[in-house]
């Protein structure tokens, strides 16, 4: 993603960034993609259209989730962390929330709201690794018994953001022959940067947090699961777009659950003139509420 940066702050987070980009060329690392920034890094977007493109590459037709929960408090203090994205995941597919991406396209047909679900994993050995992705790719790989190329791998750590600049990002690499999609979060648990402040009853703000950041990732891993799919001239995809936006207090998902979620770009509802205003204005977003 390119970025414009005005701040000693958003330059310290850009020499990360960097180096992270360099370990990733000798390690062959997938780039991170969909990197949400944390309220108050998000980078500068600089001209172009406001339409995302098609990149000449495959999309996710449908997707087989499953979440994996990686660090030894999940084993002991779990909240309802783990119950609540079981939920989040099971309403998620079918959802109005997910049809906001269903337009896009790609060498493969069209994404779809064919999301399933295939429960959750916990590992209760110490997370590490967040701003690699291989070693992100390596959990998912020695979790999942039988990962499958539609598959996309949200995996949960215990492990605080501190002063990293982002909240999540998803990637993709390969389990043996087998490509896969997966995602890095980081606990949000007290993390003002990454907090959408939710009033939904009933859910701690461990877990709003976290539900919101993963309705970001999973929509844009689907739209552009392996860097060929629909971004931006700026490299935003359809969640960077209405990042940190909401139009509404909450979406209801097909099960009957209510998330406070960030909305997702559409190309129509902008040239329609028909979405609600992300933070720089564009009317391109939608939450399906």
């Amino acid at each position: 993603m390119k970025k414009s940066l005005l701040t000693v702050s958003a330059i310290a987070l850009l020499a990360t960034f960097n180096a992270n980009a360099q370990d990733a060329k000798k390690t062959n690392e997938p780039p991170k993609k969909g990197v949400h920034w944390a309220k108050g890094h998000k980078p500068a977007r600089t001209g172009g259209s406001a339409d995302m493109l098609w990149h000449s590459g495959a999309i996710m037709t449908t997707t087989a989730t499953q979440a994996i929960f990686w660090g030894s408090s999940w084993g002991t203090s779990p909240g309802d962390k783990i119950s609540g994205m079981d939920t989040w995941y099971g309403g998620f597919g079918s959802s109005n929330y997910a049809g906001t991406s269903d337009e896009y396209t790609g060498t493969n047909g069209q994404v779809t709201s064919a999301v399933s679900y295939g429960g959750h994993f916990v590992d209760t050995t110490a997370a590490s690794g967040g701003s690699k992705t291989s070693a992100i790719l390596a959990e998912v790989c020695k979790v999942v018994p039988n990962p499958v190329a539609n598959g996309y791998y949200a995996v949960y750590t215990d492990i605080p953001r501190g002063h990293s600049g982002y909240c999540a990002y998803h990637s993709y690499g390969t389990c043996g022959s087998t490509p896969v999609q997966f995602a890095f979060f980081w606990k949000m648990d007290g993390d003002a940067g990454c907090d959408p402040q939710s009033t939904v009853s009933g859910e701690s703000q461990g877990l709003a947090a976290i539900a919101n950041v993963s309705g970001h990732e999973l929509s844009e891993a689907r739209t552009d699961p392996r860097n060929g799919g629909w971004y931006d001239s700026s490299g935003a995809e359809n969640g960077d777009k209405c990042a940190w936006t909401f139009n509404v207090p909450y979406v209801t998902f097909s099960n009957g659950s209510k998330w406070k979620t960030q909305g997702e770009w559409s190309n129509k509802a902008y040239d329609a003139g028909t979405g609600y205003p992300n933070s720089s204005g564009q009317k391109g977003c939608l939450d399906g509420h």
